[in-house]
């Protein structure tokens, strides 16, 4: 096997190294995004039935805006969609 040949099977071993961390991290990364989202699905059904069994009308519907929110967001984005409604019905 000659120098070249050599050096041209190490850097695509290299390459291939790099593609399978830079698949795994964006695996990883979209894992975790539908991880928050169905978390976020969960705590805007158990939130709004809290709500409605003390009698206050505010509720967050299950669409994709709200979805992609508490993906994005997590908590935090629980959160903001529900100070949204909030302040919409002062």
């Amino acid at each position: 096997m000659d120098k070249l040949m050599a050096m041209e099977i190490l850097t695509g071993m290299c390459g291939l190294v790099l593609l399978i961390v830079l698949f795994k991290r964006k695996f990883q990364g979209l894992l975790y995004f539908l991880l928050r989202m169905v978390a976020g699905a969960i705590s805007f059904l158990w939130i709004n039935s809290i709500l409605a069994g003390q009698g206050i009308a505010v509720s967050v519907g299950l669409n994709a805006i709200s979805l992609l929110t508490s993906g994005i967001l997590g908590i935090p984005g629980v959160a903001l969609l529900y100070a949204i409604v909030f302040t919409k019905n002062l």
